[in-house]
């Protein structure tokens, strides 16, 4: 069965950076859009960052713009997600999420704390 396994996140001071990995296998990640997500406590998940499954165009949340980048690497299955200058209001669960017409697949998610 398809798989998505993030990794990367951790606690981090404000104005620090993190980079989340998403590594896909039994997937053709490279036909899929790739997707970043987060969930703060008593949130509802909400979209960070799009990537289309060539790399050719992302797009971000107005909250993130300037401050995150996504990329990937489809030789490496791998989606990532350069996250700087973070702010408090950035923690929360990161997802990544796979996307072909109405296939959808997600990750298990990893934490991201950002605090003094």
């Amino acid at each position: 069965q398809v798989q998505l396994v993030e990794s990367g996140g951790g606690l981090v001071q404000p104005g620090g950076s993190l980079r989340l990995s998403c590594a896909a296998s039994r997937l053709a990640f490279s036909v899929y859009a790739m997707s970043w997500y987060r969930q703060a406590p008593g949130k509802e998940r909400e979209l960070v960052a799009t990537i289309t499954s060539t790399g050719g165009s992302t797009n971000y949340a107005d909250p993130v713009k300037g401050r995150f980048t996504i990329s990937r690497d489809n030789a490496k299955n791998t989606v990532y997600l350069q996250m700087n200058s973070l702010k408090s209001e950035d923690t929360a669960v990161y997802y990544c999420k796979a996307s072909l017409g109405v296939k959808a697949f997600w990750g298990q998610g990893t934490q991201v704390t950002v605090s003094s």
